[in-house]
Order: C-alpha cells, then structure tokens, then sequence
C-alpha cells in the first residue's frame, strides 16, 4: 500500500484546502456579524434620498403656487415636471427623478390634499419639533391653505390630530399641497421626530424663518437616529 511522504503533493492539497475552507468559514461569520449593520445603512441613504426628492417637490409646488398668485394647486407630478413659462421658454422647477419615491414600492408619491386631516397633524409636529413654533410660511401666497391647518391645531385635541391609518391613497388628479411616501415602515432615521416613512410630509406649507429647513444642520443632512430595539 502506497503511503503519502513528507514530499506528497497530494497531501499538502489537501492541508491547502482545509486552511482555505477554514478561512471562509471565518469570513461567512464575519459576514453575518455586520450584515445587519449593512442593511440599516442602505435604508438609510435610501430615506435620505427620499428627503432630498420630497424637498425637491415641496419646493416646485411653492414655485408653482408663487407663479399662479396663490390661486392653483398642481393636481399631478407632472404639473410640476412640465415647468412653468419663463418669456418664450420654459422654467423647469422639478427633476424627473425626483417625482419618483425611493421608499414606495411602485416609486409614486401620495398626494397630500390641502386639508386638516394629514396636514394639521404633520404640522402639530412640526410645531412640537420647533419648541411650540410652528414656522411662518415662506411666502404669504401660502397662508390661504395653512390658515385652515393652525385653525384646526388650536381648536382639536391631540387625539383629533391623529392622521387614520387607512388614509385614502391618491397618487394623481387632485390639487395637493404636499407628498408622502406610501411606505408605512418604522424609519432608520428621523424627520421633525417623526419615525415612520407615511408621516414624512414635505410641505411648502411651514418652512419660513424660525424652523428647522431641512431639519437638522443648516444645509446638511437630517439628524437622524436609529430608533430603538432597532
């Protein structure tokens, strides 16, 4: 019977292969240590993302609500990807990627009406956020639809103020004021406080001087925090 020598290719093979299936073995654990530190991380730049294209619209509505005296709401995104008129040429006031949602599932933005219902209780904390300021608007063509929103935090209780969990969905057709993803998920980082992707309205409506615009360092990006058991 033949046995394998100091010299046996054969058996420094397998001495090779037995150090390199113990190396991988460490760098799957290894792997699924940071996973999930991984993950939290995409979401994180994904809500990012979604705060940046959300302040996008809220802008291009207040540009188009600017242009129309107060007098118009844009009823669908592509209201505000056409542009406004600018002399003989066009005015383009939203980037096609930002009329897409990074969080929902088919990329469409919920439209936000301009009633109490959804905006009264983002503005309660809004307000709550700002140390019990609610922000002036950015432009008094803009105090018509939020003068109905303040009415309504100062006459209904907290309870009132709660937005329903079957919220009617509207993604196109109808004036709004604002949008909001459709993802009802716990978020990985915060918005005014807020933790939860549906609640995240973005609103030219309360964004004067005096308020967090966007939250977080002037200019930088939002503070967010993990929430907990997270």
């Amino acid at each position: 019977m033949r046995t394998q020598t100091a010299g046996d290719p054969r058996g420094e093979a397998g001495m090779t292969m037995m150090a390199v299936m113990a190396i991988m073995a460490v760098f799957a654990v290894a792997l699924m240590a940071v996973a999930p530190t991984v993950q939290l991380e995409i979401q994180r730049e994904k809500e990012l993302e979604s705060i940046r294209r959300g302040e996008e619209v809220a802008e291009a509505i207040k540009e188009y609500v600017i242009y129309h005296r107060g007098t118009k709401l844009p009823e669908s995104l592509d209201d505000l990807l056409e542009g406004l008129p600018q002399g003989t040429k066009t005015r383009m006031i939203l980037r096609e990627s930002a009329a897409t949602d990074p969080l929902s599932e088919d990329g469409k933005w919920r439209l936000i009406k301009p009633d109490p219902q959804t905006i009264a209780a983002f503005a309660k904390r809004v307000q709550d956020y700002n140390n019990g300021l609610l922000p002036s608007n950015p432009t008094q063509l803009l105090d018509r639809y939020s003068i109905v929103i303040v009415n309504s935090i100062d006459t209904n209780s907290e309870e009132d103020l709660t937005e329903p969990e079957d919220y009617e969905l509207v993604t196109d057709n109808t004036p709004f004021i604002g949008v909001a993803s459709q993802s009802k998920a716990r978020s990985v980082i915060t918005y005014y406080g807020i933790e939860n992707h549906s609640k995240w309205v973005f609103t030219p409506l309360f964004r004067g001087g005096g308020g967090p615009t966007p939250p977080g360092p002037r200019g930088g990006r939002p503070q967010g925090t993990p929430p907990p058991n997270r």
